[in-house]
């Protein structure tokens, strides 16, 4: 029997916008060419019923345009500091804070500037703009006359580079870093208009500390009535169920607690008609796990040396009786280090590599959701059970998991 036509358009139509939801939940900033082009343009054909839902669902805003789309995100937990920005190149170490202190005055000079801006003339801004007095009272100083200060404004320039804020017209940052050229760029201020994911200006903020200063940043409007508190609830569980890799019960409040439990089988739903998210409901929490396995940052389990000492360290510490400390880890890793040698890499096994080892698996396992640190001691979550496996098996070389295997782990990206 044929499939008749409306049924083969409605199937196409529901696969499009499934396909543009999970774009814009992997890179909330589309622009119209590069990589995405082609994800811009079913966002920009479904712009309308795809603005509707994130609207009434998580209160994140949607602007398209001719040469982007951007989905304004802010996430369910403010408190999250383990999906730091990254460099484009090379290792993708964290920012550090003197990268994101000159990614924003990179942001406000650009925002003064003209429609094209040379590197060099980029940095003097930024050190006229670093003599503010009271960056100054915060121990931040910018003079660029260093090699390091050179290369953290080249990290932050790749960035704004890959966001599509900057369209490189000549020149290397290689070669202003050596201190033996300069680089034209072309700035496209469309985007640059959309980056901020604020509800107010950071200018208007007028609380001193950090935490307070952040959620001054993206508060809502007064709840004042039952409605909008009700409103506020439902934007926060769509957030942490879209954007987190697991939603622990423990962690909600009891009016939360309460509108997931008589909502629970209408909102995931909705989240998997939307974007093809499973839930997977357990006594602790929800997970929204995605079967194709693409809408991540952080994979687990993954291939390689990294990979396998994390998913081995997980299962360790999933198993232990307790809390387990620093030096545990590295003499476990020690001990697999010899178990596994002819599939781990070379400088893996090198003496005195443990400690680094551990920390990029701590660090991957606390961004999953999967543990909890404290200064000298790390402690299973609920989630990390999966990895509890016991008989193993060698699937290939530095791989190994065990006859139950765990489900992908699901972490959305976090570009704001």
């Amino acid at each position: 029997m044929t499939t008749p036509l409306a049924e083969v358009l409605d199937g196409r139509r529901a696969a499009d916008l499934q396909k543009a939801a999970r774009a814009l939940l992997k890179e909330p900033l589309l622009l119209a060419h590069g990589s995405y082009a082609d994800e811009f343009r079913l966002v920009r054909q479904h712009a309308t019923e795809l603005r509707d839902w994130f609207d009434r669902n998580t209160g994140w805003s949607l602007r398209v345009d001719a040469e982007a789309a951007r989905l304004r995100k802010t996430p369910g937990a403010l408190a999250d500091a383990t999906h730091p920005a990254r460099e484009v190149t090379g290792a993708r170490a964290p920012f550090t804070r003197r990268r994101y202190v000159l990614l924003c005055l990179a942001l406000a000079a650009l925002e003064r500037g003209e429609s094209q801006i040379a590197l060099g003339r980029l940095a003097e801004q930024v050190v006229l703009d670093a003599a503010d007095p009271q960056l100054a009272a915060a121990a931040v100083q910018f003079t660029l006359e260093r090699r390091d200060e050179r290369l953290d404004l080249a990290a932050v320039v790749r960035l704004l580079l890959r966001l599509g804020v900057l369209r490189r017209v000549a020149g290397d940052e290689e070669a202003y870093v050596s201190g033996n050229g300069d680089v034209l760029y072309d700035v496209e201020r469309r985007v640059l208009a959309g980056l901020l994911a604020t509800r107010k200006g950071p200018s208007t903020v007028t609380a001193q500390d950090f935490e307070s200063r952040l959620t001054e940043l993206v508060a809502e409007s007064a709840l004042d009535s039952d409605d909008l508190r009700f409103r506020a609830i439902r934007w926060t569980l769509y957030r942490r169920l879209l954007d987190d890799p697991v939603l622990y019960y423990e962690e909600l409040s009891d009016a939360e607690l309460v509108y997931l439990t008589r909502q629970r089988g209408f909102i995931t739903a909705q989240i998997t008609q939307l974007t093809g998210l499973v839930a997977e409901v357990r006594a602790e929490g929800i997970a929204m796990v995605d079967p194709q396995d693409d809408l991540t940052d952080v994979r687990m389990p993954e291939q390689g040396t990294h990979g396998h000492i994390t998913l081995l360290l997980a299962e360790y510490i999933a198993t232990a009786a307790g809390p387990v400390t620093a030096s545990d880890l590295e003499r476990r890793v020690r001990e697999l280090a010899a178990e596994h040698a002819g599939y781990w890499s070379k400088t893996a096994k090198q003496p005195g590599a443990e400690p680094q080892l551990v920390e990029q698996a701590l660090a991957k396992l606390t961004a999953l959701g999967l543990l909890t640190r404290t200064t000298d001691r790390v402690e299973a979550r609920p989630g990390l059970a999966r990895y509890a496996v016991g008989e193993t098996v060698v699937l290939e070389p530095g791989t190994r998991t065990g006859a139950k295997a765990p489900l992908p782990a699901q972490r959305k990206a976090r570009t704001r």
